[in-house]
């Protein structure tokens, strides 16, 4: 089975990370307008052309089949040409090079020409298949064919998702929650603490000195389970703050009284839950040095700590700064929240078929990143973690793929269009979020590209504000 590249189809992830904070994880964009073709039903659609003629199925109202047939003039064609460049490629022993005969191609190439064709052929057609029935695909269309022969018809099956037909319930006035947007001074008093915590210096405890939480230690360490060193357990000049749970649970308590130099050994047991399975449930040794104890050294907090930091000429004008920051948290919290739940009340009302092939790729897609915060681990327990996250995590994949969908089909319903000058604006975001410049991100993805992406997180927005906007929304505490 052959899985090909949809026609101008772009890989989202090469460019950006993108959550319209509408939902936890990020999605994939799509632009498929013009989708007016009828794709309910199983009817049938012929095509014929250029030697090649379709019929496409309508098997579900997303899944379509599409069989193809080249006539064997058409295939004749396309041999001669392949055998003609092999000709001239071609280096065999006692013929000139480019008059290799054919017979001697073929019985040295000939296979391997034939699946080249294969390739060339579906390559070639499948799209005036689709384009002459109607069909604009959301995920990679998957092709069961057989090797092509000589003065013999070509067919192959191509396997079509599309997008579904929407049946929107009543938008105006949906259920939504959105939590109440304040910030009390004992929370500007605790990220203060935090800031003052994050910028003290790290400095030496006089020797002797027993180690208590909040002290930060600098250890050597080698785990054993039954005797044996295991992957993942030993480091040297590992430095942490003790109590802030770094450590597998008890580890860190069994430090609390150790003195610089001080050998001490370790008990503890994995939790059952443990990423990496072989570990998980078992009992490990740690034989474990201290070498440093420091501590933090914390600065008054006065109005030159604050000039330490930088632009502020005053603690109170830090204080001012820290409530601004934590409000607009807060609202971009609520602002998620609202549509989330917008987005549940949607999808509660709303009954269609989802494309697999678009849930596969937004699941894909959210592997990828995650596997970028297992780098370094055990190459056994990452595969398994990921694979645990591949089963957990599909729902949310097809949450996301649903509200991607509901909201393009509300933009279209509504005819919500951005104007041409908002889209470089929100190329420029798009840009700045990746931390690239905007033609880097065109490079990368081409013009065209970036302006259906724009174009389509601009209308998503749209369809957001739209529905927030009738909405009859409840405002809840936020704790």
């Amino acid at each position: 089975m052959l899985s090909l590249p949809m026609a101008h189809e772009h890989d989202p992830d090469s460019a950006h990370d993108h959550d319209h904070d509408h939902d936890h994880h990020g999605h994939d964009h799509h632009d498929h307008t013009g989708h007016d073709h009828d794709h309910g039903g199983h009817g049938h659609a012929h095509a014929e052309e250029g030697g090649v003629s379709s019929v496409a199925t309508a098997e579900t109202p997303v899944r379509h089949r599409i069989e193809v047939r080249v006539e064997a003039a058409r295939v004749d064609r396309a041999f001669d040409r392949a055998y003609r460049d092999l000709a001239r490629r071609a280096r065999v022993k006692g013929f000139r090079p480019g008059k290799v005969p054919r017979g001697v191609l073929q019985r040295m190439y000939g296979a391997s020409l034939a699946e080249e064709l294969e390739d060339t052929l579906v390559r070639e057609t499948l799209g005036q298949a689709m384009e002459e029935s109607g069909l604009e695909p959301v995920s990679e269309p998957s092709v069961d064919a057989s090797s092509p022969h000589p003065g013999r018809e070509f067919h192959y099956t191509a396997h079509i998702e599309v997008k579904p037909q929407i049946a929107l319930p009543e938008l105006e006035g949906l259920p939504a929650r959105k939590p109440v947007v304040r910030v009390g001074d004992d929370e500007v008093i605790r990220e203060l603490e935090r800031i003052r915590v994050r910028n003290a210096p790290v400095v030496e405890e006089p020797e002797g000195t027993a180690a208590e939480r909040g002290h930060v230690l600098s250890i050597d360490f080698v785990g054993r389970i039954d005797g044996k060193a295991f992957e993942g357990g030993s480091g040297r000049g590992v430095e942490f703050e003790l109590g802030a749970g770094h450590f597998i649970e008890g580890f860190e308590e069994q430090l609390i009284g150790a003195r610089a130099r001080d050998d001490r050994q370790i008990r503890v047991r994995f939790p059952e839950e443990y990423a990496n399975r072989e570990l998980a449930g078992r009992e490990a040794v740690f034989d474990v040095h201290v070498g440093e104890i420091k501590r933090r050294r914390l600065a008054e907090l006065d109005d030159e700590f604050a000039k330490d930091l930088g632009d502020f000429e005053s603690l109170a004008a830090l204080r001012e700064r820290i409530r601004t920051d934590l409000l607009e948290l807060r609202e971009n919290f609520a602002k998620v929240t609202l549509r989330r739940s917008l987005l549940d009340a949607l999808i509660e009302r709303t009954h269609f078929e989802v494309p697999a092939g678009l849930v596969e790729r937004q699941l894909e897609r959210q592997l990828r990143q995650a596997a970028e915060r297992l780098e370094g681990a055990p190459e056994d327990a990452a595969r398994a973690q990921i694979s645990r996250w591949q089963e957990e995590w599909r729902p949310a994949a097809e949450r996301d793929v649903r509200g991607m969908l509901l909201l393009d089909a509300i933009a279209l319903a509504r005819g919500l269009e951005p104007v041409p000058e908002s889209l470089g604006a929100e190329i420029e975001r798009m840009a700045k979020a990746q931390g690239v410049s905007v033609s880097r991100l065109r490079e990368a993805i081409g013009d065209d590209a970036l302006a259906r992406m724009a174009r389509s997180r601009l209308r998503e927005e749209m369809a957001l504000d739209f529905l927030a906007a009738t909405a009859k929304v409840e405002e809840i505490s936020d704790t």
